[in-house]
C-alpha cells in the first residue's frame, strides 16, 4: 500500500505514470544492500534497522528524483531524451556524491558509539551505512539505464 501512494505522489508530481517507475523499481536494489549490510555485521532486523530501512528507501528515492528531474526539464528545454538522461546524470553527480558522503560519515559515529543504546544505534547505522555505500553507486548505473529503458527517445 505504502509502494502504491508513493507511486501516485511521484505520479502527481512528474506529471507522469513512467517517470516514478524509475524511482521504484530502485528500492529493490536499496532493500537488498540494507539487508546485505545486516548480514554482513550479524546483525539482527529489528525495529531499530527498519527504521534505517526508512530512511535508506528515502535518501536513494531522493537521488534518483534528482536525476530524472533535471532530465525532464533538459527535455523541456529541447534536448533529446538519451542526451538529456546523461547531462542529468552528469550535473547531479556531485549533490549526489555530497549527500552520499554526508550520510556516510554521519553513520560513522552511530556504528562506533558504545554504552546504553549502543546496540539500537548500530542496527540502525549499519544499515544506512552500508545500504547507502552499495545502493548509491548501483543506482549511480541504474537510474538512468532506466530512465532509457523506460521513456523511449523520440
Amino acid at each position: 500500500m505504502a509502494i502504491l501512494v508513493v507511486y501516485l505522489v511521484l505520479s502527481a508530481q512528474f506529471e507522469s505514470f513512467r517517470n516514478p517507475l524509475i524511482i521504484i523499481l530502485t528500492v529493490p536494489i536499496t532493500m537488498t544492500a540494507g539487508i546485505y549490510s545486516l548480514f554482513v555485521t550479524g546483525t539482527s532486523l529489528n525495529v531499530y534497522s527498519q527504521i534505517g530501512f526508512l530512511m535508506l528507501i528515502g535518501l536513494i528515492a531522493k537521488n534518483g528524483i534528482l536525476v530524472v528531474e533535471f532530465a525532464n526539464q533538459l527535455i523541456e528545454d529541447g534536448m533529446k531524451k538519451s542526451q538529456a538522461i546523461i547531462e542529468s546524470s552528469l550535473i547531479r553527480f556531485r549533490p549526489v556524491i555530497m549527500t552520499t558522503l554526508s550520510t556516510l560519515l554521519g553513520a560513522i559515529p552511530l556504528i562506533l558509539s558504545t554504552g546504553a543504546g549502543a546496540e539500537s544505534r548500530f542496527a540502525m547505522s549499519v544499515v544506512v551505512f552500508g545500504g547507502i555505500a552499495l545502493a548509491s553507486f548501483i543506482t549511480l548505473y541504474l537510474i538512468p539505464a532506466l530512465y532509457l529503458l523506460i521513456e523511449k527517445d523520440d
